[in-house]
């Protein structure tokens, strides 16, 4: 038996410029071509990315009965020069709060990018990912 999730359907609707109303079931947001109204698809991208990885690292830690307080991700991407601007390369800077053991955040952080982040293994693979982890207890 699998953990088969329906398909993941998503709308957007023009309503002037590089803009678009955006709604996927109850959530609900503008698109900004320019990043203006809104946030722009990369920067959708990069949420989803660092979003999807910091949920999964959550989510381990907890199971694990870790004493986590916080938790920040930071998103740095490089682009490509050319178009497609893609990301070629992605650091995700992982800080967090609590006494956790170094080894079950570096090994959150592994499971996440290697087996459970839907996002980030929805990229292509000749994308480079780095991470970086800081505690502080």
């Amino acid at each position: 038996m699998t953990d088969a999730k329906p398909p993941l359907k998503a709308e957007l609707i023009w309503s002037d410029g590089l803009r678009f109303g955006a709604s996927a079931g109850h959530a609900a947001i503008v698109v900004d071509g320019e990043g203006d109204a809104g946030p722009s698809p990369m920067q959708l991208m990069a949420f989803g990315i660092a979003g999807c990885m910091a949920t999964d690292v959550l989510t381990i830690l907890q199971k694990g009965r870790h004493p986590i307080t916080g938790l920040r991700a930071s998103f740095s991407g490089d682009r490509a020069e050319t178009h497609p601007r893609r990301f070629t390369r992605v650091s995700i800077d992982f800080h967090i709060s609590g006494a956790v053991p170094e080894d079950a955040a570096a090994r959150a952080l592994t499971l996440s990018r290697d087996r459970y982040c839907s996002a980030w293994n929805s990229v292509r693979p000749d994308v480079e990912l780095v991470t970086t982890l800081t505690i502080v207890p």
